[in-house]
């Protein structure tokens, strides 16, 4: 591995360390709650690493959400690469690894629509890194759409039906809006089959 000019091996390792402490903290808790001294402690570094590191809680948060981002879509693509099938058992394969997640102890619902939830316009990268990740999504299911011949507006309908799905699993606490979500996206996947043009 090739280190960054004047960068060491024990700042990565601590840059790591610090936003996995981060991100369970700001999920868990929420960003405001959670102050720089308790991922200082969690983390296990000093608070000068820790601001030599992220300068402002703004950094963080960022990096926290640039990596949720990358280790959501790679979860997604495994899990559903894993299952196989054709492009429409994949696109059902998304709903599926929706409600296998949503049965863990640890969901506490979206995390990018959490933060900008919780800090509206405040940070201007936050909006810019939950936007992107869920186009991204957004495009990820297009693919899939493509290839079942489908509508391109099916991949948008289709994230609509996720993200309400995590909100709703998050509010009502309860893992059955994953299948219920898979049930729903089955229909909608059947009706543009059939030449359905609602939606477009």
């Amino acid at each position: 591995m090739v280190l960054p000019q004047g960068v060491s091996v024990s700042e990565i390792v601590s840059e790591e360390q610090v936003v996995a402490a981060a991100d369970g903290l700001f999920y868990e808790l929420g960003v405001q709650a959670v102050g720089m001294d308790v991922i200082r402690d969690t983390a296990g570094v000093t608070l000068k690493r820790l601001y030599r590191l992220f300068p402002s809680k703004a950094d963080l948060v960022t990096a926290v959400l640039e990596q949720r981002d990358l280790d959501v879509r790679q979860a997604v693509g495994d899990f559903v690469d894993a299952r196989g099938g054709d492009s429409r058992a994949r696109i059902l394969s998304v709903f599926d690894y929706l409600s296998e997640w949503f049965t863990q102890p640890s969901f506490r619902g979206c995390i990018f629509i959490n933060t900008v939830g919780e800090l509206g316009g405040k940070y201007e990268a936050v909006q810019r890194i939950a936007r992107q990740h869920k186009l991204l999504l957004r495009d990820y299911l297009a693919d899939l759409v493509a290839d079942c011949a489908l509508p391109a507006g099916v991949a948008d309908q289709l994230l609509i039906l996720a993200n309400g799905a995590m909100s709703t699993a998050a509010i009502l606490g309860t893992p059955e809006a994953g299948r219920q979500a898979r049930e729903i996206a089955e229909l909608l996947l059947s009706s543009r089959s059939a030449g359905n043009p609602i939606g477009g």
